[in-house]
């Protein structure tokens, strides 16, 4: 979810449900040391329960990380040991670290060491040539002996050598059951199950076996399913699209004034009234006009009268 699930994209997510908990896009160690981290790691106090997912494989320099997301109010550090792109691969993070369980075990170590707040792994099934039955039992085995007692596993191997990212999420398939099976074996663990669940209902199959479900993709693309997280999966009040889209009008115009561009606002919500009357002129209206510089709110506004508004 790199460059997706930026500040913006998760104050329109937390004002559809309450509840979820949410995450950043990954930042690795680097950036955070030496990056703008006000810009990388701002968010507003409404976002939590918020974690931060952090990117590397050096224990010192995630270790530093960690502390300052800590610092910085997060509420979870998430290490990404998922993520197949070549550039993740380049820096020795990212799925790759499949292969050196100990590495990650080092890594979770050195954070848990340096910070109060929990520290937890978000990884794959398996890599390349990998037996999934094997190559995460021995992930979590090792990060369990470390103190993570956290895991989101997205049910699929990742093929590093052959297959673009966006295939790397299709093609290798998905095996629950081995999520599932592990999850019976460690019955203290937290284990969240990632991977091919588009809909509450599936979520709602899969929370029979495991004890919580990440949304990425779907969760971003038609952000409308959020509105009824909070009933469905935590007993809470139930929300509407139209109802977040008045709250977030109100947040627009304020990061406006703030000098934050349209666009970066609003690319985060062409897809909340995904089969709707009128939502191909919403998105069509803001992809057109939201780009200008001088585009203000009542771009947005203009979008939403393409929408009948409950």
């Amino acid at each position: 979810m790199m460059e997706w699930t930026d500040r913006h994209c998760r104050m329109f997510h937390r004002i559809l449900t309450g509840k979820a908990r949410l995450y950043t896009e990954m930042v690795t160690a680097q950036a955070v040391l030496r990056g703008d981290r006000k810009k990388l790691l701002g968010f507003n106090s409404c976002e939590h329960p918020l974690a931060l997912q952090l990117g590397g494989s050096e224990p010192a320099l995630l270790a530093e990380a960690a502390e300052i997301g800590e610092d910085f109010g997060y509420d979870e550090i998430n290490l990404n040991v998922g993520c197949p792109s070549d550039r993740v691969q380049s820096g020795k993070f990212g799925a790759c670290l499949m292969l050196e369980p100990e590495l990650v075990a080092d890594c979770v170590a050195a954070m848990a060491a340096r910070v109060r707040i929990p520290v937890t792994i978000k990884c794959r099934i398996g890599v390349d040539d990998q037996d999934p039955v094997v190559a995460l039992r021995n992930v979590i085995a090792r990060c369990k002996e470390a103190g993570a007692r956290i895991f989101v596993v997205h049910a699929r191997k990742a093929i590093l050598g052959g297959l673009s990212p966006k295939e790397n999420r299709q093609v290798p398939p998905l095996d629950y059951a081995l999520v599932y099976a592990v999850k019976r074996e460690n019955p203290e663990l937290t284990i969240v199950l990632n991977g091919g669940v588009e809909t509450l209902d599936a979520a709602e199959a899969c929370l029979a076996h495991v004890d919580g479900v990440m949304l990425g993709r779907a969760a971003y693309q038609s952000p409308a399913l959020l509105a009824d997280v909070d009933a469905r999966l935590f007993g809470g009040v139930p929300r509407s699209v139209d109802a977040a889209m008045v709250e977030f009008v109100e947040y627009v115009a304020q990061q406006r004034e703030d000098g934050v561009p349209l666009n970066a606002l609003t690319r985060h919500i062409l897809g909340a009234f995904h089969g709707r009357k009128g939502a191909r002129q919403f998105r069509r209206h803001l992809s057109e006009n939201a780009t200008r510089h001088e585009a203000g709110v009542d771009v947005l506004r203009e979008a939403l009268s393409f929408v009948s508004m409950a």
